[in-house]
């Protein structure tokens, strides 16, 4: 999914941009970068390394960053693989000036362009899709960055949110079908702020203006928007990602007219008349799952209780980029409450169910603390489809309710009973926004065309 962030027309803009990443943390853990652009001098800088926030940026670092614009990036790899030569932002020279790029999202057209482009003499440094985006720019016979940008971004297929700096512009764009969030802050000590959250706004007292619409392409300079164009390409019905909602926001976030956690909150609450559960308690995987558990609880009648303590040390298990790095993170991430636990009938309440090696395990480790009965609910429907735009599930055969009927889920999980959301109960807990949701994951229609599928490439996340 990975994380975004800019500032525009602040001195301290490294520092605000280091403050962003920080509260987006939890949709990338493997990488972060920071590059910054000097009007004064006509310098740019960057510093990407692997690692947490944290540990990337100390003073020394941020002192190397000058400027009063940044573009800032934390990674989350897919199939591109981690390392440091795929972590952002991307920094080059080219003939309209210096340019970083970050990009959250995956391009579905990114082996046919890929290519065309080794084919027309490129050599690739990385192998993640968004050095794809730098190269088109560079190559643009437009005139001037505002149209070379717009010029690569039409050929683009599938989910991007990209900020752009050339020299003292920034350029932030969105797809046209929306998939992923991005949004805008006035700082109060001036300047403004584009990422992916509002929590990043919130951490630096940013001012929420708005989103940057699907399909917009806007330029800001000086922390100023200057100019806000369209692509000309057009989509009758944007389709922002459910998937956001339902797990990789941060409850605090504000998106697409909804808190995260009032989302999640009506979720479990649908949940509770859909899949009612024979339960003494209803306890939450965490954090995640926190709010929906909470929703169930109301619903339900059944109290809610800390069943499981959550290790904050350790990262998010879904995003761990290997199998045997998930299972080792769950032991170390939960810890059973064995006083609230033992001789109760529970009702596990998460967000979702994705490969289920994670759940199978929790649920052995409820029983061994004591629960007589575990009775499991996703507060959302069965994911059966791989994503192709920006979340780490490439395969069906990774996906378990692809596989397996709800017996075979519930027999494999360990658990008393299953139970999931509906599709349609889902949409219907946020309709009332007007907003039409990607549910590809969960009902396999993609409205991007999976352009690297139709010509024969094995479709793969880059981001």
């Amino acid at each position: 999914m990975c994380g975004i962030v800019a500032v525009s027309g602040n001195p301290e803009a490294a520092r605000l941009a280091y403050l962003g990443l920080y509260s987006l943390q939890h949709r990338g853990q493997e990488a972060a970068g920071i590059a910054t652009f000097d009007r004064a001098t006509g310098d740019s800088s960057r510093v990407r390394e692997a690692g947490l926030v944290s540990d990337v940026f100390g003073e020394d670092k941020l002192d190397k960053l000058r400027g009063d614009l940044a573009v800032g990036h934390i990674r989350y790899s897919t199939a591109g693989g981690a390392g440091l030569k795929n972590a952002q932002p991307i920094r080059e020279i080219y003939r309209s000036g210096h340019l970083a790029l970050v990009h959250n999202g995956n391009l579905t057209n990114f082996h046919a362009l890929r290519d065309r482009l080794l084919d027309e003499g490129a050599m690739f440094q990385s192998t993640i899709d968004s050095e794809i985006i730098v190269h088109l720019i560079a190559r643009s016979r437009e005139a001037g960055a505002e149209a070379q940008i717009i010029d690569a971004l039409q050929q683009l297929e599938g989910a991007y949110c990209v900020l752009v700096s050339v020299d003292d512009a920034l350029f932030a764009a969105r797809d046209p079908f929306g998939y992923r969030p991005l949004v805008i802050g006035a700082l109060p000590d001036g300047g403004l702020m584009v990422a992916s959250e509002t929590c990043a706004l919130d951490i630096v007292k940013a001012r929420y203006v708005r989103d940057v619409e699907p399909g917009e392409v806007i330029r800001i300079r000086g922390g100023e928007i200057e100019e806000v164009t369209r692509l000309p390409r057009f989509v009758d019905q944007p389709q922002p990602c459910i998937f956001e909602l339902v797990y990789f926001a941060r409850p605090d976030t504000h998106l697409w007219g909804y808190t995260v956690d009032r989302a999640r909150r009506a979720f479990g609450r649908r949940l509770a008349q859909e899949q009612p559960a024979p339960g003494d308690i209803v306890i939450s995987i965490p954090d995640s799952a926190n709010s929906a558990a909470v929703g169930y609880a109301e619903a339900s009648g059944i109290g809610f209780e800390l069943g499981l303590i959550r290790n904050h040390y350790v990262g998010r298990t879904f995003i761990t980029p290997t199998q045997a790095g998930r299972d080792f993170k769950v032991r170390l991430k939960f810890s059973p409450v064995r006083e609230v636990l033992d001789g109760k009938r529970v009702v596990v309440v998460d967000d979702s169910l994705v490969r289920g090696t994670t759940s199978r395990a929790l649920v052995q480790m409820l029983r061994e603390a004591g629960a007589s009965q575990v009775h499991l609910r996703l507060a959302s429907p069965p994911v059966r489809w791989p994503c192709f735009y920006g979340i780490d599930m490439p395969t069906r055969n990774e996906l378990i309710a692809a596989e397996k009927t709800i017996d075979e889920m519930r027999e494999y999980l360990g658990v008393d009973s299953l139970g999931y959301l509906s599709a349609e109960g889902m949409i219907d807990c946020v309709r009332d926004h007007g907003e039409t949701y990607c549910t590809a994951c969960f009902t396999g229609d993609y409205k991007a065309p999976l352009v690297d599928a139709q010509e024969g490439f094995a479709m793969s996340s880059h981001c």
